[in-house]
């Protein structure tokens, strides 16, 4: 994820000199060095220098993470972005030792493409500037939306966050239904690729609500409608209601673990 984003701030013109990357991994380092030109620092570098600082870790990894950062941060203001699941931004606050702008992201890996979803909830310490600047962050590799609550963070987490394993589960199925009848595995494999994609952006673009766009395509006592049926009689819609439930319930479960 921090690689995506990197990428996505050079793609939208960032001067690569004004990027400083750290990582454990000094492998991924020194690639971002040699390939894209930005600068390798330590953690007390970026603590010092940094305006904007994203903690792109692991929720076990982000005690650790702000250990680092303690003492470069002090008597200082940046705003700082964490992309750990789960890590509330009192923990956060708590583990760094000041009282800082904080922000809390929920993205997705279809960053990794440029074309990710991601939820965003700052405390009350994050200007307006801030915020905007965290916006083009996260619109540099997608779309982004604030929350009005830090639990939203929990259903986003459901919603989006887990949501592309979803559709990868569901394109899993469609093809194999598909092979199942007959149809040769590349060919499936192609066109249930394409029609997700056609789907979505269809959604995004027509500017017409989902169900009216379904009855568009299911005209009566066709395929269409057959297969929806289908789907209704065994209970897809709540069979989705209770999966996002209990990712959420999860969501919350892991705030609780990371105190």
């Amino acid at each position: 994820m921090a690689r995506s984003l990197v990428l996505g701030l050079l793609a939208n013109g960032r001067d690569p000199a004004c990027v400083h990357v750290a990582d454990i991994d000094a492998e991924k380092v020194e690639t971002l060095v040699r390939e894209h030109g930005v600068n390798a620092a330590d953690h007390d570098r970026i603590g010092q220098i940094c305006d904007l600082i994203v903690l792109a870790v692991k929720p076990q990894s982000m005690a650790e993470a702000c250990a680092s950062l303690r003492s470069a941060l002090a008597g200082r203001a940046p705003v700082v972005v964490s992309l750990a699941a789960g890590v509330t931004l009192s923990r956060i606050e708590e583990l760094l030792g000041s009282r800082l702008a904080l922000v809390r992201c929920m993205p997705n890996t279809p960053s990794l493409v440029g074309a990710g979803a991601a939820g965003l909830f700052a405390n009350d310490r994050a200007s307006a500037e801030q915020k905007r600047d965290i916006e083009d962050l996260m619109s540099s590799v997608g779309v982004c939306a604030w929350c009005e609550r830090e639990s939203d963070l929990d259903t986003i987490t459901a919603l989006s966050g887990s949501g592309p394993a979803y559709f990868f589960l569901f394109m899993e199925a469609m093809q194999n239904a598909a092979c199942g009848l007959g149809l040769e595995r590349g060919l499936a494999e192609r066109l249930t690729g394409q029609t997700a994609l056609g789907a979505a952006e269809l959604a995004r673009a027509s500017g017409q609500g989902l169900a009216e766009l379904r009855a568009q395509v299911t005209s009566p006592g066709g395929t269409t409608e057959a297969a929806v049926a289908r789907f209704e009689q065994g209970g897809l819609r709540q069979l989705v209601d209770e999966a996002i439930a209990c990712a959420t319930e999860r969501a919350r479960e892991l705030a609780r673990e990371n105190g």
